[in-house]
């Protein structure tokens, strides 16, 4: 059984209000040095069988229509071993 991560991010040009508020609490809690902070979402797929290039294409074809709203989201896909 493979592991297939899909990472989505919300596209640089959109505002991302929840990694500002994350990048302003960070200096009140001690932790400095950090310029930006961008939020997304993480989705771990278990596969069954082989992750081949028709798996990975399915998996594209997921993300792309029901893991990521493509309009604001950009979206990353690949194999963990």
């Amino acid at each position: 059984m493979a592991r297939v991560v899909v990472d989505v991010m919300l596209k640089p040009e959109i505002l991302d209000p929840q990694g500002q508020a994350v990048q302003r609490a960070l200096p009140r809690l001690g932790f400095g040095g950090i310029s930006d902070v961008r939020q997304g979402k993480r989705f771990e797929l278990e596969v069954e069988g082989p992750v081949d290039d028709a798996a990975l294409a399915r998996i594209r074809e997921m993300a792309e229509t029901f893991l990521a709203n493509t309009v604001i989201e950009d979206f990353d896909v690949k194999v963990e071993s």
